[in-house]
């Protein structure tokens, strides 16, 4: 299919039309076309169906003809000045220097005066780097919907890093309602009741759930005499005291956003236009769900036939 990227830059709007364009390294926008799908875009584009909703705060995966998507994470634009050096920007935008490379396609650290790089933020201000007072005086922070560990150290002018080591945590993986710590713990700090709680939790989902491998398929079933997938999904959450909503597009326009699942989160499929179908996701790239034709199972992500239908995941913990 033909495909339209819109470049934006500076001075003036250009169109370019072309098979699968390339647009601008900086502003990356495309016009959604009749037959079009998240699916077919993100392939399009070499980014995930996941990434895609987030970048656009799509709640599910309707796209109309005339949408503009836009490609690429909220950002700003940083004009290098006499004397910047990548290592030097890195620090004032509380990032790394291999992240401003990988954003701007640099394969060297060298840039120059006048040139124009691009900053993944959190909410795409266009402010400049400046000294954060935001909460400047807060110990601790409460996890919302659509946070990540990147934009809360954004948010407290901090780094990933120093996050992960403050609150213990050997992943990125946060869940909606847990409490980090965001200044360093005056002796000894705490430990990461939340994460650890939810590493029970997700262990003993999959039991849980591997006691029904066998159950038949059953469409709207949602007890072990039979399962749909979201059925399956939402009885074996609720079985270790979990809540989820009862369907797939509900449960798609829910939950936080993953760029990777972890065990117990929730892998999406679109076997049908949108999201169609969901299982539990197990680990070592395997998930366990109620497939329409073989029942509870488990399957390996990288299955063809899956692995192209894949939207992404998200965790509900």
């Amino acid at each position: 299919m033909k495909k339209q990227l819109l470049t934006v830059c500076a001075t003036a709007t250009i169109i370019f039309a072309g098979f699968q364009t390339t647009a601008s390294a900086h502003e990356k926008k495309y016009v959604v076309k009749s037959g079009d799908t998240l699916t077919k875009i993100s392939a399009a584009n070499n980014i995930s169906v996941a990434n895609l909703t987030a970048y656009n705060k799509l709640s599910n995966t309707v796209i109309k003809v005339g949408q503009e998507l836009t490609l690429l994470p909220a950002h700003i634009h940083y004009t290098v000045k006499s004397g910047d050096a990548l290592s030097k920007i890195a620090v004032a935008y509380n990032t790394t220097t291999a992240k401003i490379k990988e954003w701007n396609s640099l394969t060297s650290d060298t840039i120059k005066v006048g040139q124009s790089l691009m900053i993944v933020t959190s909410n795409g201000s266009q402010s400049t780097a400046s000294t954060s007072t935001t909460a400047s005086t807060t110990a601790t922070y409460k996890v919302v919907s659509g946070d990540s560990l990147w934009s809360i150290s954004l948010k407290f002018n901090i780094t990933v890093d120093q996050l992960k080591t403050w609150n213990k945590m050997t992943t990125n993986t946060i869940f909606v309602g847990q409490v980090l710590n965001v200044k360093a713990p005056a002796s000894g700090g705490t430990t990461a009741a939340p994460t650890q709680n939810k590493s029970s939790q997700a262990s003993a989902l999959i039991a849980e759930a591997q006691k029904y491998i066998g159950v038949p398929y059953v469409w709207g079933g949602s007890t072990p005499a039979g399962f749909d997938c979201s059925g399956f999904i939402n009885y074996s959450y609720s079985k270790v005291g979990l809540s989820i909503s009862r369907t797939v597009a509900t449960m798609w326009s829910s939950g936080t956003v993953v760029a990777k699942p972890e065990v117990g989160d929730i892998v999406f499929y679109e076997t049908t236009s949108g999201p169609s179908h969901a299982g539990i996701y197990m680990g070592n790239n395997k998930f366990i769900h109620a497939g329409s034709s073989t029942g509870v199972t488990i399957t390996d992500m990288s299955n063809s036939y899956w692995k192209s239908r894949y939207l992404g995941a998200k965790s509900f913990f």
